[in-house]
């Protein structure tokens, strides 16, 4: 198999990893992306393309999936190029400064720079505690929303706290016949605008809220049926709820996987990065930005990996063209290839 070789080297597809290509694009900079999805535009695509998200400059609101066409879009003049549905498996740093990525399948690609835009990286949904949670998956349990349209003049049981938990709750209560959100405390973890939607949506009838509350209990036969949903304090006696669909939204459980095999620095499974100069990792020419990077006041935003990959980009140009000085320019005949 030739060997894929290119200037920056990208591994994840999601909306970081997509706007990398823009920002190295403006400078000249040829790209090549890995991603072990079948498709660009990481879990916004695969998991949940119809969740809408609200902190995209110029989108008071945009489908996760309509964002990653719109990328698309932006990167199609750049012609950069993809190694899908393969795992990025083992990095060996040579001695002319340039880097070879192999994957599991055993494509290599070698570029003077490598950027790690992983998200969450390797992930699965954390699971609620409950007896008979299995023999109900895939029957009535899921554990993401990729077609909303599937809860049409349904009933739905939404557990959580966060953002993912609230927002979806918001907006099925717009398509749903009923919608139920339990949460084992009386404060959310999610943005506050979404925290008094939800409250206003209670109040009309259009959410039911169970906080301090957890669900206890499924029931059904062959599909699930029911829930069953007990306030903490047992105060009460249990609320047992009929449903169509139980959806648990208590966020994923990353894992690097094998880039933490790499010798980077690693801190709670986020890689450690110099956020005061060029978001590099402690690998001279790896860089790490998006959620899979950490530091101090880090915020866990595709408005974060945004601007991470914007200022890593310049940085990278200096690794990559050692010998030319950069001087920051505002290209504006990029659309037709003028760059």
């Amino acid at each position: 198999m030739d060997m894929i070789q290119t200037d920056m080297l990208i591994i994840g597809a999601g909306p970081t990893g997509l706007f990398t290509v823009f920002e190295a694009g403006l400078l000249k900079i040829k790209c090549h992306l890995i991603d072990s999805l079948p498709i660009p535009g990481g879990q916004c695509a695969e998991i949940y393309p119809k969740k809408p998200i609200y902190d995209i400059p110029a989108y008071p609101e945009i489908l996760a999936g309509d964002l990653v066409d719109k990328l698309m879009e932006q990167i199609r003049p750049f012609e950069p190029k993809f190694t899908l549905g393969e795992r990025a498996e083992t990095l060996e740093k040579l001695e002319e400064d340039s880097f070879i990525v192999t994957t599991d399948k055993g494509t290599k690609h070698k570029a003077s720079v490598v950027v790690i835009a992983g998200g969450l990286g390797c992930f699965e949904p954390r699971k609620p505690q409950l007896e008979n949670l299995g023999q109900f998956e895939d029957k009535g349990v899921t554990y993401m929303i990729k077609d909303p349209e599937i809860y049409r003049n349904k009933k739905v049981v939404i557990a959580g706290g966060g953002d993912s938990a609230l927002d979806w709750s918001i907006f099925l209560s717009g398509v749903a016949n009923e919608v139920h959100l339990v949460h084992r405390r009386n404060e959310f973890r999610g943005a506050l605008d979404s925290v008094e939607k939800a409250g206003e949506l209670a109040k009309m009838d259009k959410i039911k809220l169970h906080t301090s509350s957890e669900v206890v209990a499924l029931g059904g036969n062959g599909k699930l049926e029911s829930v069953t949903i007990q306030q903490n304090d047992k105060a009460a006696l249990p609320l047992v709820v009929g449903t169509d669909y139980f959806i648990p939204l208590f966020g994923l459980s990353p894992k690097l996987g094998p880039i933490s095999n790499w010798g980077l620095e690693i801190e709670k499974n986020a890689i450690k990065v110099n956020n005061a100069k060029d978001y590099q990792t402690n690998i001279p020419g790896v860089f790490a930005i998006g959620d899979v990077n950490t530091y101090e006041g880090k915020l866990k935003l595709i408005l974060s990996g945004f601007h991470e990959a914007a200022v890593m980009c310049q940085y990278a140009y200096n690794v990559i063209n050692p010998d030319k000085k950069y001087v920051f320019k505002i290209y504006y005949g990029w659309r037709r290839g003028r760059v």
